[in-house]
């Protein structure tokens, strides 16, 4: 258990709704971290069904625009989308971010390596998977570009092979302590997964780091959450 995990108490943190999907890969990453927090039990999930293109209804783009989950809801309104605000929200909740840094330097780091694990390697496998597959399907897929997409699929394994590079002088991906960088890196992996974009054989550190991370109870308790199966409403 972290050690976030027995020093937050959740009673003390207001409710919050969070719209999203029991297995996507993006809000693996909020559920990843709100596991990390404790702060499961605070939470009501709203299920947008991606697969019939919920998420691109007027409905829900009435809550978020551009039609991506997640999307975390205050007890005032409030609406905070995209995984890396939503985080930084969590992280301040306790008034002990363990998760984005604590100190001007581990913040600067650690937000710098969640956004090369955005744009290298997660958002990389995003555009491989909704342009060089099937993706959700013809209802939502109004666009393809195959190319485009397998070009993409080529950016995400340099993106593995450069956090494999990275991950042979440190145990994490910003340095040496778990944070919201490894988060996105993980979802990564779970995205590659999903759609079957094999890691290198050689990116052997990488591959340690996520046997690591596959063992922490943030990551467990999601998979337990996925394995539930969806939901029936």
């Amino acid at each position: 258990m972290s050690t976030t995990q027995q020093r937050v108490d959740a009673s003390t943190i207001p409710s919050m709704k969070i719209y999203d999907w029991f297995d996507g890969p993006y809000p693996a990453r909020v559920r990843i971290a709100l596991a990390e927090k404790g702060l499961l039990p605070n939470v009501e999930f709203v299920s947008v069904n991606l697969w019939t293109g919920e998420h691109k209804e007027p409905e829900f783009l009435a809550i978020n625009y551009s039609g991506t989950l997640p999307v975390l809801e205050l007890q005032d309104g409030t609406l905070i989308a995209e995984c890396t605000a939503i985080t930084q929200y969590l992280d301040s909740l306790d008034g002990h971010p363990v998760l984005t840094g604590e100190t001007p330097r581990e913040k600067g780091l650690i937000h710098m390596m969640t956004k090369r694990a955005e744009i290298e390697f997660l958002d990389a496998v995003s555009v491989y998977f909704h342009h060089a597959t099937p993706g959700l399907g013809p209802k939502v897929e109004l666009y393809q570009n195959a190319e485009w997409g397998a070009k993409m699929g080529e950016k995400a394994i340099r993106g593995m092979r450069y956090f494999d590079n990275l991950l042979k002088g440190q145990p994490f991906v910003a340095g040496n302590t778990f944070s919201m960088a490894d988060i996105a890196v993980l979802g990564g992996m779970i995205f590659a997964s999903l759609v079957k974009l094999p890691v290198p054989e050689e990116c052997v550190a990488l591959r340690a780091w996520h046997d690591n991370m596959q063992e922490r109870p943030s990551y467990q308790t999601w998979r337990a959450l996925v394995e539930q199966g969806a939901p029936k409403s």
